[in-house]
């Protein structure tokens, strides 16, 4: 049975960072795509950042490029996103997910290439 369970979130002043953790378990980490979403009340999910099966491609979405950095530890099973720089409109429940094939499509494609696996969300919250 795949587990993914994300901690780290918090509430956090604009300017302040924080680094979500993704900790899988059951999981082929190694042969999967993994990504970071988020969702705020009344908006439509985003598709964060999303990084390759050994690291070697990573997407941002333009609204977090330069704040934000994802990165995998694929001998620890985990998934980091770094967010520096935080502002009010950071305020979501994120989301780690995983998806075995195509890449970063599950961000740019969102909708289409639908993640195969989701953790249950971590919330963050910046205050202004």
């Amino acid at each position: 049975q795949v587990q993914m369970v994300e901690s780290g979130g918090g509430l956090v002043q604009t300017g302040g960072s924080l680094r979500l953790s993704c900790t899988t378990s059951g999981l082929r980490f190694n042969d999967y795509n993994m990504g970071w979403f988020r969702q705020a009340p009344g908006k439509e999910r985003e598709g964060v950042s999303c990084i390759t099966w050994a690291g070697g491609t990573t997407y941002y979405a333009d609204s977090v490029k330069g704040r934000f950095t994802t990165s995998r530890d694929n001998a620890k099973h985990t998934l980091y996103l770094q967010m520096n720089n935080l502002k009010p409109e950071d305020t979501a429940m994120y989301y780690c997910a995983a998806r075995e094939y195509s890449g970063t499509a599950m961000c740019t494609n969102t909708g289409e290439y639908e993640p195969d696996y989701w953790g249950q969300g971590a919330q963050v919250t910046v205050s202004s």
